[in-house]
């Protein structure tokens, strides 16, 4: 009787443990339809295993970067969010979407770790012969609906002296492919972590051109500058530079440093076997760094302090 209630006790203590040792945290990312929803899958695979299951990740489907943002004012040590820099400095400061919804939680928010940035696609078709902007005149182009990449691409043809010069398709761009293989279209414009799949599919099948935007063009739209390597896509000999929206995974100062340390340091170990089954985790390296432009969590700091990452001032 006394050897069983040992036992007992025993299998108790470890299990207690065990489950103070667990760590519980919530993604929340995108829409369940969209690749960054997907990248929150492989995060919370990559989190699992990295720890051997310490910490695991709730991964929460979510309309937007602005309701990411504004939960922070109900959530707790357990959050995590994905949003664009720019957003979070927004709603520090109490402007644009954010006038009038100011909230002190908003100043607790912190940085992990950079994902996979927004990045501008400009596709044309080999046979359109176009392999620079001024080129686009006259030719059909899908710009899509309502998505960040339609707007953008919307704003660079007027500020690329395009507007009124090009003939927008009045095509879905789940469909770009294929009109653009049957010629229907001669480019079009999509924004997504590189490489994206329907570039992939685009440039293997039909044969494309990315095109470069210049320095002055990249000043003009005032957002990052980004290179896709050479042979990133098929056809692709050379660099293209184009500009793109980074997007990072932020928590608050409520989680702890500990916790803040473990999922960034698993997050860069795990970056390059997460990069073997989805491409896009390639283009994020240290250089995507300089896009956090607030402050990083303590505990991550710790990590990049540790590995040698080069940080400023203003992120610490």
């Amino acid at each position: 009787m006394k050897f069983t209630t040992i036992l007992a006790a025993t299998a108790f203590a470890i299990t207690a443990h065990a489950a103070q040792a667990q760590e519980r945290v919530t993604y929340k990312s995108a829409k369940s339809t969209s690749s960054y929803y997907q990248m929150g899958v492989q995060i919370a695979e990559a989190m699992k295993e990295g720890t051997g299951g310490d910490i695991l990740v709730t991964l929460e489907e979510s309309q937007g970067s602005v309701q990411n943002v504004m939960e922070v004012k109900a959530r707790g040590a357990d959050y995590v969010f994905t949003t664009p820099p720019a957003l979070v400095g927004l709603a520090q400061g109490g402007k644009a979407m954010f006038e009038g919804k100011s909230d002190p939680a908003f100043d607790t928010i912190r940085a992990l770790f950079p994902i996979p940035s927004l990045t501008m696609h400009f596709v044309m078709s080999e046979a359109s012969g176009v392999t620079d902007f001024a080129g686009m005149e006259g030719k059909t182009l899908l710009l899509g609906k309502g998505s960040f990449g339609a707007r953008e691409g919307e704003k660079y043809l007027g500020l690329f002296g395009l507007e009124g010069k090009v003939d927008l398709a009045e095509v879905e761009l789940s469909n770009a492919v294929s009109a653009l293989k049957n010629g229907q279209i001669d480019g079009f414009v999509t924004a997504g972590s590189y490489p994206a799949p329907n570039v992939i599919e685009a440039a293997a099948t039909t044969g494309v051109t990315i095109l470069s935007l210049n320095e002055e063009q990249i000043a003009q739209t005032k957002r990052t500058r980004l290179v896709i390597p050479a042979g990133t896509y098929t056809g692709q000999d050379s660099d293209v530079v184009t500009t793109s929206l980074p997007v990072v995974a932020y928590t608050t100062t409520q989680m702890s440093d500990d916790t803040a340390y473990a999922l960034t340091k698993t997050f860069w170990e795990q970056r390059e076997k997460m990069g073997e089954a989805a491409p896009w985790w390639l283009g994020v390296n240290e250089g995507l760094m300089a896009a956090i432009n607030g402050k990083i969590h303590p505990g991550a700091l710790r990590y990049y302090q540790e590995a040698g990452f080069a940080l400023t001032d203003a992120q610490m």
